[in-house]
């Protein structure tokens, strides 16, 4: 389902739409949420085609219907330890924004697990941890249904010197 249609099903619900809408993805049994306005489409786990040179959190680029799309393995982003995929394993296509033009990046993620409204006012800045740890790509966290969700920045996450590797174009400086 596109995510014109699922927002368009929740009008018809009678959901609120005055709250951002989140699609939600676990890692290691965390769950985390992406601005649902940002993605393109959910596929199941493909194989990548791999491009030398790139940090080891690039697995490869993938061909979206003619489109050259870099896929970014969250887990190894995030510093966790990697795994095999499942049958759970997916690929979110993002649309990204960076340095004034958008851009199609796709995340590896253990598996989907929802979409949450969550009014601005109930996502709390991230805490500040220090400078020894880097809190960028957190916009926020929130409480839903008595568990933590980390909202995710993607443009900070998926920056430029990630873009520019993954494509093959010279790092930004």
């Amino acid at each position: 389902m596109s995510t014109a249609q699922m927002l368009e099903s929740d009008i018809a619900l009678g959901v609120a739409v005055d709250a951002d809408q989140y699609l939600t993805f676990l890692l290691e049994g965390e769950e985390y949420g992406v601005d649902i306005l940002r993605v393109q489409e959910i596929r199941g786990w493909e194989r990548t085609t791999p491009i030398p040179n790139t940090p080891d959190y690039v697995q490869g680029v993938i061909n979206l219907r003619g489109t050259i799309v870099p896929i970014i393995d969250l887990r190894r982003r995030f510093g966790l330890p990697p795994r095999e995929p499942g049958p759970t394993t997916v690929v979110v296509v993002l649309r990204v924004e960076s340095e004034g033009r958008e851009r199609t990046m796709g995340i590896v993620v253990d598996a989907v697990s929802d979409v949450y409204n969550l009014p601005e006012e109930e996502v709390a800045p991230p805490p500040d941890l220090g400078s020894a740890i880097s809190v960028d790509f957190v916009r926020g966290l929130a409480t839903v249904e008595g568990k933590m969700v980390i909202v995710l920045d993607i443009d900070r996450l998926l920056n430029a010197d990630a873009l520019a590797l993954a494509s093959g174009e010279p790092e930004a400086s």
